[in-house]
């Protein structure tokens, strides 16, 4: 099995004859787009052409995109995937014009539903053009909105770009040697209590090499955000996410009025962790992610393999299947190196009906179970090839569903396999770690960004005082169960969700996706078999109806509070749990 994965499904390099005829096809499929949309006529036959230039035009844009991103993700140094994102970008920037006048097409029709049921292309997309019409209102004029795409390749994307090389080549002093911020993150996970304090030292001291020249970013594109919100009639940039989501405000606010009511409880949870590893009142930053005793097993990759398929083959056969592709087919790039990005993710390519998977791994239970994330979101993709290309953009809140039932799936069955009480008490310990993330830290991320944005629009926030923001949004969200004398300030410099410019609070879908997806595993028990089905539907339709919509596919009301606290009650006894086993 091979440990790093292969993008020869795309394109064998950027000489490769295929990639080069493909750029060609993108070019000419755009200058077609724009040359049809610039007078065509008000008429079924019109939409249906512009329908199918729109498949076009994303499947060979994603093709091309996916493999220069994949290359500069392993590589942030490799400057001909640089170079040929810069271009790319640009093919699509020139689109931008087109995609005005698609948008303003759409919008002229009266009787749209009228036209959209004549044609059976037209009724597979018609989630797709409603949405067109419904956002209409927000789109500026083509010379506006083809100067804004020019403008964001030297600007958002630019300023992401630094962030990403910044913190990707950033050199680390430990223990007398260098090493990158992916291995000194990953020493948070430790055994050696001595390391993992050592580490968070030599992390937060790295930072300041690099603090200033990402707050420059951070504060670009921000305003940038800002100011397009501006021009497009949006209130704010969380009315922008909300709207581009197909979420209600209502929904979000129920969410986050349920988990404001059970943050207390997780403060219950660090302090009963603080305890078990030997402090007297709040649990240090660096001990997190501290593994208790009972939780020392580690997986190579084949073992890592074996359990997967072997535990979801008892949930569903096709996501079996689909994680043993995953491995052995070269999907997955598993371990840290120099110039290779942190964390983890998984990227769609639906043209041809696979993924691909970054992680920095380690061999712990932890990245066991992130792997089970990651190849959640593969499966999730999988369900949404049965829709058109254009048929598969769904908003941040139900993206994150698939990844955290699969979570949810492995650490529940391994729970219950346990009988050992030290041993079960670790499991539940590594489920609350996580679910801490997707509720206290989710919460700080969100508070950060709602203040950064109040309060860029009018004045530039230095790193310092980014850093007093971050660590007093982390106060808020994590209260007394963390030492407040031992936050992580820097939070803001080394994640990347929020350097990326057409996406904003790419933080509470995950509370969302975590609280969900425990809502549909209680379903999945009460129903056994017969819910699978009805969940594979529900992911499928996240394409093609709004957040709400693809709730009610499972019977759920997102906007009812009650349901989130349902949820969270779940993980509340969790804690009750763990703390009687801490006893």
């Amino acid at each position: 099995m091979n440990k790093e994965w292969s993008l020869d499904a795309l394109y064998k390099g950027f000489d490769d004859e295929k990639f080069t005829s493909d750029m060609q096809k993108l070019d000419s499929d755009i200058a077609e787009y724009d040359k049809f949309v610039d007078n065509c006529p008000k008429t079924k036959e019109s939409l249906v052409k512009l329908v199918n230039i729109n498949l076009d035009i994303a499947k060979l844009s994603t093709t091309l995109m996916s493999y220069a991103d994949l290359r500069q993700s392993v590589n942030t140094s490799d400057g001909e995937a640089t170079a040929a994102i810069g271009k790319i970008s640009s093919m699509l920037a020139a689109a931008s014009g087109a995609n005005a006048k698609f948008v303003n097409l759409v919008a002229s029709f009266e009787d749209l539903d009228g036209v959209i049921n004549s044609d059976a292309l037209l009724k597979e997309h018609e989630f797709y053009l409603h949405n067109i019409k419904e956002k209409s209102k927000h789109t500026l004029s083509p010379d506006v909105e083809s100067a804004l795409s020019l403008y964001e390749i030297s600007g958002s994307r630019a300023w992401s770009d630094l962030q990403g090389y910044l913190t990707s080549t950033l050199s680390v002093d430990y223990d007398g040697k260098k090493t990158n911020l992916s291995d000194i993150r990953n020493k948070a996970y430790d055994k050696d209590a001595d390391v993992r304090r050592r580490a968070y030292d030599a992390e937060i001291a790295a930072y300041e090499k690099i603090k200033d020249s990402v707050a420059f970013s951070l504060n670009s594109l921000k305003l940038e955000v800002i100011n397009r919100c501006k021009l497009r009639g949006y209130k704010s940039p969380l009315d922008e996410t909300l709207e581009n989501s197909n979420m209600k405000r209502e929904t979000l606010d129920a969410l986050m009025t349920a988990i404001g009511e059970y943050l207390p409880k997780f403060w219950e949870y660090l302090r009963a962790k603080a305890k078990l590893l030997g402090y007297d009142g709040a649990l240090p930053w660096y001990d997190m992610f501290a593994p208790i005793e009972g939780n020392d097993r580690e997986f190579t990759t084949e073992e890592c393999r074996d359990y997967l398929v072997s535990l979801f083959a008892k949930f569903d056969k096709e996501e079996s299947e689909m994680i043993r592709e995953a491995f052995d087919n070269e999907w997955i790039d598993f371990f840290p190196h120099d110039g290779k990005v942190g964390g983890a993710f998984c990227a769609d390519l639906h043209p041809i009906r696979q993924c691909r998977i970054l992680t920095n791994y380690d061999g712990a239970l932890g990245d066991v179970v992130t792997l089970a994330h990651e190849l959640g979101h593969a499966f999730h993709a999988r369900c949404l090839t049965k829709n058109s290309i254009l048929n598969t953009d769904m908003s941040m809140q139900v993206a994150e569903t698939a990844s955290t039932f699969n979570e949810v799936v492995a650490m529940n069955e391994i729970i219950k396999s346990e009988t050992d009480k030290t041993a079960k008490r670790a499991l539940i310990e590594s489920q609350l770690m996580d679910a801490a993330q997707i509720i206290c830290d989710i919460c700080s991320r969100y508070y950060f960004e709602t203040e950064v944005f109040e309060r860029r629009a009018d004045e530039f926030l230095l790193s310092d005082e980014l850093c007093k923001i971050m660590t007093n949004a982390q106060k808020r969200a994590y209260g007394n169960g963390l030492d407040e004398k031992t936050l992580h300030p820097y939070m803001w410099v080394c994640k990347s969700h929020y350097y990326i410019g057409g996406l904003s609070f790419y933080n509470f879908p995950y509370a969302f996706g975590g609280l969900f997806a425990r809502g549909l595993y209680a379903k999945y028990l009460e129903d056994g078999e017969k819910f699978v089905p009805l969940y594979k539907e529900l992911l499928r339709a996240t394409g093609v109806t709004s957040v709400e919509g693809a709730a009610k596919v499972a019977g759920i009301d997102v906007s009812d509070v009650n349901f989130w606290r349902s949820s969270l009650k779940i993980l509340s006894d969790e804690i009750d749990e763990f703390v009687k086993l801490c006893d």
